[in-house]
């Protein structure tokens, strides 16, 4: 990556969806959405726990990292024991906050002692269930990558790891991509791909959760890209931006699971996210000052309403999302 993180995701992704064959955006359906979205305020989502304050400002920052380190499992979720009227996703980031509201945050010697067990108890789930086994061992895994990470590169503390990206959002991005569990990178008709989704929230979640100051304030925060994902893609499907080929849109709504990785699935992510900049161009040109990050959370909101959620959307089993 000699160029910046940000530049490159958008350059790589721009090349999968001018060569995809089973995704394409209908930009008319695009035009109709930017302008549906102009008349939004674009504030922070306050339903996400991962920009919520947590105690002091350590305790908030060390909560918004470790919860983000284990942000991903969505091909999981359909298997896990959740909250009632909670997504999987907002399950888990409610009972993390539980616990950091309660005993506080661990230490990154603790987090590289937590095993699966210990992420099952904590978050309500059965480990009797394959899928949910599966999932808390790669949440255990990520939790004692981010503890060695600490714990090697920066003295054993949460704060350093902010003071060395010396407010630039693209260094905190990089230095977070020496964990293999961040380095969401794909392959795709023999080229690179990056999204780099879990690294860049976590940069946006910060932002939010400290309100753009001291801890997290990014100079280039408006540099992010979407987060790409499974659920904004979906809520795009469900407003015909991304129109998907027969097959693809069949075994999706059959609930098929797709490989991380495979050529669709790629093309799927990187659709969405350049959708959302096309959205953006959009919405700068009718005079609104917006970001990409700030459109992916209007849109992710959009996603947890019932009638996307009742529609089946493509499900991955991947620690990038």
């Amino acid at each position: 990556m000699s160029t910046g993180a940000f530049e490159a995701v958008r350059a790589s992704t721009a090349r999968v969806v001018q060569e995809a064959r089973a995704v394409r955006i209908d930009d008319e359906r695009l035009d109709a959405l930017a302008t549906e979205l102009a008349g939004e305020s674009f504030a922070p989502n306050d339903a996400d726990p991962a920009q919520h304050r947590v105690g002091d400002d350590a305790s908030t920052l060390a909560f918004v990292v470790t919860l983000d380190a284990i942000n991903f499992g969505s091909g999981y979720f359909p298997f896990l024991a959740k909250e009632p009227g909670r997504s999987g996703y907002l399950t888990i980031a409610q009972r993390v906050e539980r616990r950091f509201r309660t005993a506080g945050p661990w230490s990154p010697t603790q987090l590289e002692q937590l095993g699966s067990a210990d992420c099952a108890a904590l978050l309500g789930q059965d480990l009797a269930v394959p899928e949910v086994a599966e999932l808390m061992g790669l949440y255990a895994a990520a939790w004692n990558e981010l503890g060695r990470f600490l714990n090697e590169r920066h003295a054993g503390r949460f704060e350093p790891l902010v003071e060395a990206a010396a407010g630039s959002a693209d260094a905190f991005v990089r230095d977070l991509l020496r964990m293999p569990f961040y380095r969401d990178v794909a392959d795709y008709a023999g080229f690179e791909v990056m999204f780099l989704k879990r690294a860049q929230i976590s940069v946006a979640d910060l932002c939010n959760a400290f309100a753009g100051d001291g801890l997290g304030r990014f100079a280039d925060i408006d540099d992010l890209t979407m987060f790409a994902d499974n659920l904004v893609p979906h809520v795009l499907r469900c407003r015909g931006v991304l129109v998907y080929a027969d097959d693809l849109a069949r075994r999706i709504d059959a609930g098929i699971r797709l490989a991380a990785g495979a050529a669709e699935e790629v093309e799927i992510r990187a659709a969405g996210l350049q959708a959302v900049e096309r959205c953006v161009a959009r919405l700068r040109a009718k005079g609104v000052d917006v970001a990409a990050r700030q459109v992916d959370a209007v849109l992710w909101s959009r996603g947890q309403r019932p009638e996307i959620k009742a529609r089946p959307r493509h499900r991955t089993r991947s620690v990038y999302y």
